[in-house]
């Protein structure tokens, strides 16, 4: 073959023709680009995923195929103008459409409806013309944000109280954070996620807090793409944290002195004797209640395996929170006298039950008032629509009645109110919100630690503690089938 005489020698001519049919091809093809951040889209809702051609032209009569790991089967296909179902994956038919708008510049859309757990993750699209074809890859995050977290109390555990915090319906995996009311944050004791049949997750995390005076505890659960939590808090009653010796720990704070004082070793043997001596009358008792706590949770779980059914469960575990607040807490014991308060000259302390028609019952104790220790009593208020109930406290220096001071829940109809007050005035007043009509209420009273405790007995909730009676004379139960009379001034 001749040659271009003075441009070029005649081998270099089909190299100089090869570099100019590839730079033609370049000049007379095309990109595609997708959007360069992620496309965010919560459960259920609808996913647009665009594409565009660079530079603009139209695609009307080129495939577009959307696919995910592989290019068949796809997501959807594109051809000859319309959608072609052939080679499309089961779990996109139905839900897919291709928004061709604006095609004729380049531009198409996947739509995805209803969108699902499984529908997370990357999508390619592949534009072919001929022998050319480009693709471009769009990133889709799907959003599940679950229920709001479910937090109990379990028991006692490692010198403090447990508790559990559960939640379903999310996606991706979420965070689980516990604080305290200050802000504080805490280490979870254990954490477990699972995934159900639709991908979504169920997670489930315990906290140990050893802390009696935190009050309030929350569990928050984050979504870790969108940054949505949801959260829920759980009242800690002081008087349920497993209590720890005064002399124990004024032991411990002062054993290096202990070497120097030898003179009270007598002393303290012998105090040492009589706790050991107490020790193993309180074990003794424990290890009764334990056995028969034992015997009814063999016979729960006999039952439960019959049945089948969950409220089996739900008894044992009424069964361990009650066995927890016998430890706890003393049983007090009351015997009714029915004589009137008002007409009642007797120096022996009383405890007042009031009747139905308003005049005063009186509930005797077995022991002259409570002046100490830790006590608790149930009162079973079945469907009474009006009554009160809680503690009065009778002063040291002889006094009228109506000079009582009383600490007391009271119920009108559907309202609650929490009262300190005397017979003419009140001195503290607080609406509640109780949830659950109460059929029984257990009342916890520590009297060094000055708190008095309601519980609601028929869904084991926290109604309501006064936190600084300040006790300084002998404590009584109190009862009344009616609400609290006071003076106009009141």
């Amino acid at each position: 073959m001749a040659g271009f005489p003075g441009l070029f020698p005649a081998g270099a001519l089909p190299t100089l023709l090869l570099w100019m049919s590839m730079w033609g091809s370049r000049v007379s093809g095309f990109s595609v680009m997708g959007p360069a951040q992620p496309i965010k889209v919560s459960l259920g809702a609808e996913a647009t995923l665009p594409c565009q051609l660079f530079p603009e032209q139209s695609a009307a009569h080129m495939q577009i195929r959307w696919y995910r790991t592989q290019l068949s089967p796809a997501v959807l296909v594109y051809q000859n103008g319309q959608e072609q179902d052939g080679e499309q994956m089961l779990e996109y038919r139905g839900r897919t459409e291709l928004v061709e708008d604006s095609i004729a510049r380049g531009a198409v859309a996947l739509l995805i409806q209803h969108v699902r757990a499984s529908d997370d993750g990357q999508y390619w699209c592949h534009f072919n013309d001929g022998h050319i074809s480009q693709e471009a890859v769009v990133e889709l995050h799907v959003i599940g944000l679950g229920s709001a977290p479910h937090v109990r109390m379990m028991g006692p555990e490692d010198h403090g109280i447990q508790v559990l915090c559960s939640s379903g319906g999310w996606f991706p995996k979420p965070r689980v954070q516990w604080r305290d009311t200050a802000g504080e944050k805490f280490l979870s004791l254990s954490e477990s996620q699972t995934q159900d049949g639709d991908g979504l997750f169920h997670v489930e995390a315990s906290l140990v807090v050893t802390d009696s005076s935190l009050g309030n505890v929350t569990c928050s659960i984050q979504n870790p793409v969108s940054g949505q939590e949801k959260a829920s808090a759980i009242f800690l009653p002081e008087p349920f944290f497993p209590r720890t010796s005064p002399w124990k720990t004024a032991l411990a704070g002062t054993l290096p002195v202990l070497v120097l004082l030898l003179i009270g070793i007598s002393y303290t043997g012998w105090r040492e004797h009589k706790g050991k001596n107490r020790e193993v009358k309180r074990k003794k008792e424990a290890s009764h209640e334990r056995d028969k706590v034992a015997r009814e949770k063999k016979e729960a779980q006999e039952a439960k395996s019959k049945s089948g059914s969950k409220s089996n469960q739900r008894f044992l575990e009424k069964l361990q929170i009650l066995y927890w607040r016998k430890e706890q807490f003393e049983r007090a014991l009351v015997i009714v006298n029915h004589e009137n308060i008002h007409q009642n000259n007797s120096s022996e302390p009383q405890a007042v039950l009031c009747n139905k028609q308003g005049g005063g019952n009186l509930l005797k104790l077995d022991q002259k008032g409570f002046t100490k220790g830790r006590y608790y009593w149930e009162v079973d208020i079945e469907d009474t629509d009006e009554w009160t109930l809680g503690i009065y406290e009778e002063p040291t220096e002889k006094s009228y009645p109506q000079k009582m001071k009383f600490n007391i829940l009271e119920k009108k109809g559907c309202e609650y109110r929490a009262l300190t007050c005397s017979c003419q005035d009140i001195s503290h007043k607080e609406s509640l919100l109780i949830e659950k009509r109460p059929q029984k209420i257990v009342i916890f009273l520590d009297y060094e630690d000055s708190n008095i405790s309601f519980y609601n007995m028929t869904d084991e909730t926290h109604m309501f503690s006064f936190t600084q009676a300040d006790f300084s004379g002998s404590v009584y139960p109190y009862f009344k089938l009616k609400s609290m009379e006071f003076s106009p001034s009141a």
